[in-house]
Order: structure tokens, then C-alpha cells, then sequence
């Protein structure tokens, strides 16, 4: 175990959780119980991790427990918080493998002394737990965990690690195979999705559930009934046969369809998932450790690192913003169409901002249409028991329709998703200035158009931003905040204050054609289109940038942006830089010919090009291999990322990562975009230069 000053020299910025053991009695017991309370000082903003100086800490709480010989050890968190993981943060600053092996083997030696503590180990799982907080639960020997707990998760797997401090041991030895596989891999690799406290107890994670409000009280109490021999919590029994085999099946599956064989830590959990079979901690913990040095010395890990901090830091202070304080209040939302993108828009900003929302079109039929869609889906969420039958009544009567504009008279806030044409934007952004404030902020959801020409008819274009959404709203956590030529500050700082009331991450974003994420799809899927405009095979084009592990293939997202927008916004980029955008003649034929994929997936789901869109493809006589569409595509893009670089269209590389990672779901261990482009050469070649500095979003020369 290390030493408190070897502790200090591997992270000397580490804010250490303390861990502090105090003696209780707890009726029905005749022992105390030895109480360690794991806290780094700081409110629920900042969770409690594990650094070294947090595990020496923990491990000296254990020795004073031990040593008052209680009747059970039990350990829990600061207010609505148990742990969520290891401090990530320290990660940057290995150099060496020995010290990522030091780092390895000690969140081990710790959390496995409650695993084979002759007295009897407790977790109360009292708030948000992940990560290493979930396996230093797992390694007690029985766990009760509060209904309040926000969330729950092993979420390596989706930063490009692996849960390395017993979790691809613990876990399917204590729930089954199958239901780990959905923990570590399914779950994770779905955008990180967080388990219920309700689920967590159903899978067999807890052995109880309390309510938040007297949860402690609950938990000692059920501690000591275990201790008595009146309760004996259930364990099942694990099939080490044919149901592990298919367990691991399905995760590599999951890992296949979601990585491509692109991320070392998912690769890893995979063969730990196989070697738990054999229920020997010894020889699991070993692999663990070996295995965790091995991914933090990799590229990919500290860009999935480099990742993580984009999201968890500076998308909450986002580059370029104004002061806050120059924002106004927004207490009635407009929304000028009543299409799904507006209707999924009104649904959003009703549940989030709480305010009047009322939508307009040119005919009543659609007015309904778009509200009724809205209820319907509040009514969705009240199934789902995500809101209450009152709050759903609420709700519905916040989003109102109209086909007259001045019911926009006292809103603060209009937003247009109309017609993603320019003149249409500049007409209907006119008959709503008629109606309201000077100061309302008039926002567009366009993809591509310019900001500024959209406002330069306005008696007041000061107010105008773009508010770019990704479809689907709800779930795409990007905000494009388009700052035009004569953007005001006022107006800009309330929509930064609305995306964040939206819960949504906003980037700043110069007024130049497509943005960014769009900007660089376009460049991206247009260099693949070209390729089989010359005459590469659909299969091989669409395969091609496979290994870089991507959500989906360039034509597979073809198909889901809609190939009538993406020619539209193709043609817009073709307008601004004929040179790098090309229009194709077998796209505009494919959209004229109503066609709205490449694919087609018979029963089984295996892929085939449709019949009639080989028929309509005019192919040239220049195939490329696929290592060469690939080497294209990504040149390409760095080409065009430095070009938005020069010309200020966001304030750095990591914001275009950002983007890419939140708007595209570009996945963590590519680190978005840049740190890929280095780290294969494409920078350095293309631009004579990474976008980069060495030891950023990869391994610091020692």
C-alpha cells in the first residue's frame, strides 16, 4: 500500500476525500458499529473521488474501524453523495506505467480489505455513486442504497476505460453475467445512461432500499438485523455455463456495434468479462491491475480523459460567453412553426423553463397538429410516471396555439423553425417584430443560413441569435449559440442563461455558414459521396471510416439527417466555398427520386443497397480502396477544422470537440475529433502542425 508521502508525489493537486471512522450504537447490537464517512470538504457540486491520498485515508479509516473490534464496518458518503469514482484528474499526469500500476494495484489493496473483513462490511449508498464508488459498494459485503440516489452507473466503459478496481469481477459474480453486460456495456455505451435506484435493487446491485429522508437510521437498523441472523439477504445463483457464454456474446456485440474494435478499454472489460467466470479474485484483481496500467499509458484513454473535461468543465463555462448578469428574464416563449422540430422544442422548453409556450403556423390544422403532439407526448411521460398526473395537467395548459403573431406580444423569448430558407426566415422574423418588445430575443433554429442576413431587415437585428438545436431535441445535449454581425450582449448572455435553463450545453459560435458540427459533417460525408461518385462501391465507401468506431456510417447518418437537408445544406456550403463543397448530381437525383436511404436490412438486419438507388447511380471509373476514402474523409476535415480555426468561427480546437462529441456523438476515446486527426498524422500532414499541444489528450513523453 502506498505511503501518504508517495501518495502526495503521485497527485499533489488531488482534492482528497478524508475518511473518518466514529463508533455508534445501534439497538439490538451489544459491539458499536465502526461509521467511516468518506468527504472531500466541498458541497454535492463537487462529488467525492478517489485519488491516492483518498485511498491512504480510506485504508487508515479501516485500521481504526478494525481495531475497535465493532460488530459490522459501515461506510457512507457526505450529503447525496457516496462516491463517484477514481480523480480522473490525476490521470494526466502519468507518465510512467509504474505509476499508473501503483495507482491500479492501491484502489485494490484497499477496497478489497472490506471484501475479506473478517467482520462484517456495510455500504450505505446514500447519493450519486459511479465508478469506483460503486465498487468499493461491491466489495462490501452487503449494500442498502437510498431511493433518492441521482445516479448510478459504471461509466468506463463510455470514457474508454474499464471499471479496474473490482467492478468486472464483483459485479457479474454478484448479479449474473447478462445483467452485468447491461451495466458495464450497454448501459455505459448508451451515452452513459444511469441506472434507478428502483433498478438497481431489481438487478441485485442493493440488497434494500430506503427512503432518502431517514435513510441511515434505516440502513443501521437493517444492518443490525443482518448482523442477528433475522435477516439473510438474498444471493443468486450464478450460471458459469451456457448463460455466461451468451453473456459475454451479447457484450461483444454491443462493443462491436458501438466501438468497431476502436476503444482499448472496452476491449479489456471484454476479457474480464470472460476471466470472472472463473470467480478467482486473485487472478481477476491481477488482470486488473495489469490491464488499467495498460489503458492509462494509451492515447485513447487520455482522450477519452480530455473528453470527460470538455463536458464536465468547459461546457459549463463556455468560451467567448457574456456575464450572466446581462441576461433577462425569460417568462413567455414564442415558437413560429408548428412542425416536430418546433413541437419537440415546445415540449422542451415547457417542462424546463416552466413558462407559457405558444406556437403559431399559417393554418389552424397544423396549429393542432403541433400542440396536440406536445400533449400527447406529456401524456407519455405521466405513463412513464416520469410526471405526476397534476404536473401533467400543468404542463399541457403552458403550450398554447394561435395563428395570429401578436399572441407573441408579451413573450421574451421567439424562436422560428420554419422553412429552412432564407427569405421565408426574413419575412416571418419581420411580421413577429410587429408585435413585440424591443428587447424580445428573437432566436432561429436554422442548420446552415447566416444569422446576419436574417437580421438585416430588422428594426432591431440586435436581438437576433442563433439557437441551434440537434434532432432529436430532447436528447442531444448541443446548443449552437450564433453570435451575428450585430448580436448585442444582453441578448446573447439570455440565450446562453435559456440554454442553460434548457439543460442543454451551449457553444459559441462565429455566424459563418453551417456552424460547426454541420459544417464539418457535410465536408466529412461530401468527401465519401465524391468517392462513390467516382465509382468506390457503396460498401466499401460506407465501411471505410469504420475503425475510427463512429455512432454510425456516413450513409447510415445520411439517411437519418434526411437527404433532402443534407443536399440543401451542402448547396448552401457550396455557395460559400465551391472549392471544398461539392454539390452531387446523383445526390440531387436521389432526393428527386424520393429516395430516402442507400440500405435497405432484411429480417436478419444484414444490410443491402436498394435496387433502385444502384439503378439511379451514375458511378465513375476511379474506385478508391477504403484506406483511401478514409485518408481522404479525414483529411478533409482537418483541411477544413483549421480553416474554421482561422477564420474565429469558435474560440479553440476543444471547442470543436465539443461540438463534435455532443452534437454528433463523436465517441469519448476519439477525444472528438482533433485529438484523432493528431494522433494518426492526419494533422501534421494537412496542416503542418497539430491542432494539439504534446501531452494534451494523449500520453506525456516521460
Amino acid at each position: 500500500m502506498l505511503t501518504m508521502e508517495q501518495a502526495k508525489a503521485a497527485f499533489p493537486d488531488e482534492v482528497v476525500t478524508l475518511a473518518v471512522t466514529k463508533l455508534i450504537k445501534v439497538p439490538g447490537l451489544d459491539k458499536p458499529v465502526a461509521f467511516i464517512t468518506i468527504d472531500n470538504g466541498h458541497d454535492h457540486t463537487r462529488p467525492s473521488t478517489f485519488g491516492p491520498q483518498s485511498l491512504v485515508s480510506l485504508n487508515a479509516a479501516f485500521d481504526e474501524a478494525v481495531a475497535a473490534q465493532p460488530a459490522a464496518i459501515a461506510v457512507t458518503g457526505k450529503p447525496f453523495i457516496f462516491a463517484v469514482g477514481a480523480d480522473l484528474s490525476g490521470v494526466e499526469q502519468i507518465a510512467e506505467r509504474e505509476r499508473a500500476l501503483e495507482i491500479a494495484q492501491a484502489g485494490h489493496d484497499v477496497f478489497r480489505r472490506f471484501t475479506e473483513s473478517e467482520i462484517p462490511t456495510f455500504a450505505f449508498i446514500n447519493g450519486a455513486v459511479m465508478g469506483g464508488g460503486l465498487e468499493l459498494g461491491l466489495s462490501c459485503h452487503y449494500r442498502t442504497l437510498s431511493s433518492g440516489a441521482a445516479a448510478i452507473a459504471l461509466p468506463e466503459v463510455f470514457l474508454g476505460l474499464f471499471p479496474g478496481w473490482g467492478g468486472t469481477q464483483l459485479l457479474p459474480n454478484l448479479i449474473g453475467p447478462d445483467a452485468a453486460v447491461t451495466v458495464i456495456f450497454e448501459n455505459a455505451l448508451a451515452q452513459n445512461r444511469m441506472l434507478k435506484p428502483k433498478q438497481a435493487l431489481e438487478l441485485g446491485i442493493t440488497d434494500a432500499l430506503f427512503d432518502s429522508a431517514d435513510f441511515l437510521e434505516q440502513s443501521l437498523l437493517w444492518l443490525a438485523s443482518v448482523v442477528n441472523g433475522q435477516v439473510t439477504p438474498a444471493r443468486r445463483e450464478i450460471d458459469r455455463g451456457a448463460e455466461w457464454d451468451a453473456a459475454v456474446a451479447r457484450a461483444k456485440a454491443i462493443v462491436h456495434g458501438k466501438t468497431k474494435g476502436a476503444s482499448p478499454g472496452a476491449q479489456k472489460a471484454l476479457e474480464l468479462l470472460e476471466l470472472a467466470r472463473e470467480n478467482n479474485l486473485d487472478k481477476g484483481y491481477a488482470a486488473e491491475t495489469e490491464a488499467l496500467a495498460d489503458v492509462l499509458m494509451t492515447d485513447p484513454l487520455r482522450a477519452g480523459l480530455y473528453s470527460f473535461n470538455l463536458v464536465q468543465k468547459r461546457a459549463r463555462k463556455p468560451a467567448g460567453a457574456p456575464d450572466k448578469s446581462l441576461a433577462r428574464p425569460v417568462t413567455k416563449v414564442g415558437i413560429v412553426g408548428a412542425g416536430l422540430m418546433a413541437s419537440q422544442m415546445a415540449l422542451l422548453f415547457a417542462r424546463q423553463l416552466k413558462v407559457p409556450v405558444v406556437l403559431t403556423d399559417i393554418d389552424q390544422e397544423r396549429v393542432d397538429k403541433g400542440v396536440g403532439y406536445v400533449h400527447s407526448e406529456i401524456d407519455k411521460l405521466q405513463g412513464k410516471g416520469r410526471v405526476s398526473p397534476d404536473g401533467a395537467n400543468r404542463l399541457k395548459a403552458l403550450v398554447s396555439g394561435s395563428l395570429d403573431k401578436a399572441a407573441f406580444a408579451d413573450a421574451d423569448f421567439v424562436i422560428e423553425a420554419v422553412f429552412e430558407e432564407l427569405g421565408v426566415k426574413q419575412t416571418v422574423f419581420a411580421q413577429v417584430e410587429e408585435h413585440v418588445s424591443a428587447e424580445c430575443v428573437l432566436a432561429t433554429n436554422t442548420s446552415s443560413l447566416s444569422i446576419t442576413e436574417m437580421a438585416s431587415k430588422l428594426k432591431h437585428p440586435e436581438r437576433v441569435v442563433g439557437f441551434h438545436f440537434f434532432n432529436p431535441v430532447a436528447v442531444m445535449p448541443l446548443l449552437e449559440i450564433v453570435r451575428a454581425d450585430k448580436t448585442d450582449d444582453a441578448t446573447l448572455a439570455t440565450a446562453f442563461a435559456v440554454g442553460k435553463a434548457l439543460k442543454k450545453s451551449s457553444v459559441l459560435v462565429k455566424d459563418a455558414p453551417a456552424f460547426v458540427v454541420n459544417r464539418l459533417l457535410t465536408r466529412f460525408m461530401g468527401e465519401v459521396v465524391k468517392s462513390i461518385d467516382e465509382g468506390t462501391p457503396f460498401e466499401v465507401a460506407d465501411n471505410a471510416l469504420e475503425p475510427l468506431g463512429l455512432p454510425m456510417s456516413p450513409l447510415v447518418l445520411l439517411q437519418l439527417v434526411g437527404p433532402p437537408v443534407a443536399l440543401h445544406v451542402a448547396e448552401t456550403m457550396n455557395r460559400a466555398f465551391p472549392d471544398r463543397f461539392g454539390v452531387s448530381d446523383n445526390m440531387k437525383a436521389f432526393v428527386k427520386a424520393g429516395k430516402s436511404a442507400v440500405w435497405t436490412w432484411d429480417s436478419t438486419g444484414k444490410p443491402s443497397v436498394d435496387p433502385e438507388v444502384q439503378e439511379l447511380w451514375q458511378f465513375g471509373d476511379a474506385p478508391l480502396t477504403a484506406e483511401q476514402v478514409r485518408a481522404r474523409a479525414l483529411e478533409g476535415l482537418a483541411e477544413e477544422i483549421r480553416i474554421m480555426l482561422d477564420e474565429g468561427v469558435v474560440a479553440e480546437a476543444q471547442d470543436i470537440d465539443l461540438c463534435m462529441i455532443l452534437g454528433a456523438g463523436w465517441p469519448f476515446w476519439l477525444g472528438g475529433v482533433t485529438p484523432y486527426l493528431d494522433r494518426e498524422g492526419v494533422s501534421e500532414k494537412v496542416n503542418g502542425k497539430p491542432f494539439l499541444a504534446p501531452g494534451v489528450a494523449s500520453v506525456p513523453v516521460a
